[in-house]
């Protein structure tokens, strides 16, 4: 599902005097359908860098990625912006750490959208849109309230519920248990797994060592490129 060799992506920092930091070298990753490979290593090994590289928010450098896109393998580092869009539409599902959505909406709107995008009625998409947020934890009185006024966890249980209201032939997580209690990580590592055996190829980044273990068929570990100029 998907292919990535010889990625390299360097970072040109202007508030250092154009200093470039190197941060991916010739990273590579293979994941097949139904398989999970968690990304690991210290603190700015590039981990985040490779997943949003994958999901075409940042160009690489030098390299392939190939994601399988409606059976045809495309290469997102030459896919006009056009394409990336139909993909992340209908074969890239990604949870960032942060939810990201427009003011004032209501959250069972936003979760409701990534299933209208997919085909889904009004109507069909809301009621599977309460379903995944009240599964969350994220009560029916809340459904119709912005995240804004939401906690940082139940903001990341919607961006979850955002996620996997559809499935998805490959989803992109960034620390997905992040700010979650234990009952909320176990339904979680269920999604995760969930989506596993319907065929999905999962990539993510888990600081939660037990998170990992429960979800992970292999993991990716990234060392950080040393950088000369900035040593």
């Amino acid at each position: 599902m998907i292919e990535a060799t010889g990625l390299d992506k360097t970072f040109i920092l202007h508030l250092q005097g154009s200093a470039r930091l190197e941060v991916l070298r010739n990273a590579c990753l293979t994941v097949s359908a139904g398989e999970c490979v968690a990304l690991s290593g210290p603190s700015g090994a590039g981990k985040t860098t490779l997943l949003r590289s994958l999901y075409g928010n940042y160009l690489v450098d030098r390299g392939e990625i190939l994601v399988r896109h409606q059976d045809t393998m495309v290469d997102l580092v030459t896919a006009p912006a056009e394409t990336i869009i139909d993909i992340r539409r209908a074969t890239l599902g990604y949870v960032s750490q942060f939810l990201r959505a427009m003011p004032r909406v209501p959250v069972i709107d936003i979760v409701a959208e990534t299933a209208r995008d997919r085909g889904a009625a009004a109507a069909t998409a809301r009621e599977h849109a309460a379903a995944m947020l009240s599964h969350l934890g994220i009560a029916p009185r809340l459904h119709h309230l912005p995240p804004a006024t939401f906690s940082g966890g139940e903001q990341q249980r919607v961006n979850l519920a955002r996620s996997f209201v559809c499935p998805w032939p490959v989803l992109l997580l960034d620390e997905p248990t992040a700010s979650l209690d234990a009952a909320n990580r176990d339904i979680v590592v269920r999604l995760i797994n969930a989506a596993k055996q319907s065929g999905s190829a999962v990539v993510g980044i888990f600081h939660d060592a037990a998170v990992r273990d429960r979800v992970a068929d292999r993991v990716l570990h990234i060392d950080p490129v040393t950088t000369p100029e900035l040593a």
